[in-house]
């Protein structure tokens, strides 16, 4: 009886597998993330072997293959990327929980996306506030031409024009959309009356990709969707905006992001009609990132910051 005892108590252990250590799991996050050992071998300042010994240390814990080996190529399994991904989400939760208890003054890197034209327009003309409070944080500001994409890994949260629904993100309203026509007064003044919208039908309309802004907005004024397909098309909203500023023609702009720029006189706003966005911009957060110290505060200064943008106050912090 004791024997038995005893054998069953081992089967029991042996049937428990290990849990891996922190620094494997910060390995295997590492590797997904980069792509290759390599890179996650300089990025943690260990050597290949090393990261490879902590993988097959990994295999052996968790029961089931890390990577694949085909000749020279090492691949990481859809099973361990499904896995890298609640591993990251852990981490971040960890690390936040750290800087929560352990420092009464925010410190750390934050890394936050936007659309290149908020990040033109408004982010980089603001953030010096956030980081004049803060002066301990380090800001990354990247920026993509996929106006609503939350995917990248290394983002702690996402600014975006439109959301798309996905797992474990958290997406909230932060600013709604007006788009009307703006030009420069130097262009203005080329024209007599311009405040008739059948003008437009001599002016260079400057379009964001497509026709479609400058279509919906014909169609809005009564006027032939067909007198928008003329002018330039562009792949960027500041290269838009700085050819509306050096007065080479007439585009549907952002009167919340070109505020400024009305205000002091570089843009007028020469009709009334408003094309009202049916979207608008957002705030995505991954769910592990909405208790980050620090991506609570810019949260907290970048909603300030853009009310008093709004109403048109000198912000002082």
């Amino acid at each position: 009886m004791r024997y038995a005892s005893g054998a069953s108590f081992y089967v029991r252990r042996a049937a428990i597998k290990r849990f891996p250590s922190i620094q494997a799991l910060r390995v295997l996050e590492s590797v997904v993330r980069n792509g290759a050992l390599w890179r996650a071998a300089s990025e943690l300042n260990v050597t290949r072997s090393a990261v490879s010994h902590q993988l097959r240390l990994m295999e052996r814990d968790l029961g089931f293959k890390i990577v694949e080996r085909s000749g020279n190529r090492t691949e990481i399994t859809p099973r361990a990327r499904a896995y890298a991904e609640d591993v990251r989400r852990a981490l971040n939760i960890i690390a936040s929980s750290t800087a929560r208890v352990s420092q009464d003054r925010l410190n750390g890197r934050l890394s936050v996306s936007a659309p290149p034209g908020f990040a033109a327009a408004w982010l980089c003309l603001n953030m010096g506030d956030f980081l004049a409070a803060n002066p301990e944080v380090i800001l990354n500001v990247v920026s993509s031409h996929q106006l609503a994409d939350t995917s990248n890994p290394e983002v702690d949260t996402f600014i975006t024009f439109g959301h798309e629904p996905r797992a474990h993100v958290v997406a909230e309203p932060l600013l709604s959309v007006e788009f009307t026509p703006l030009c420069s007064p130097a262009y203005l003044s080329r024209y007599k009356n311009f405040n008739d919208p059948h003008i437009l039908k001599r002016a260079t309309l400057l379009h964001m990709n497509d026709f479609t802004d400058w279509e919906n907005w014909m169609q809005m004024s009564g006027m032939p969707m067909e007198n928008a397909h003329r002018g330039i098309c562009y792949s960027d909203m500041n290269i838009v905006h700085t050819a509306v500023i050096a007065g080479e023609g007439i585009a549907i702009g952002d009167t919340v992001l070109w505020a400024s720029d009305l205000r002091e006189g570089r843009l007028m706003r020469p009709f009334a009609q408003t094309l009202h966005s049916d979207t608008g911009y957002f705030l995505c957060t991954p769910e592990e990132n909405l208790e980050n110290p620090l991506v609570v505060e810019f949260h907290n200064w970048l909603k300030t910051r853009l009310e008093v943008s709004r109403i048109g106050l000198d912000f002082r912090s």
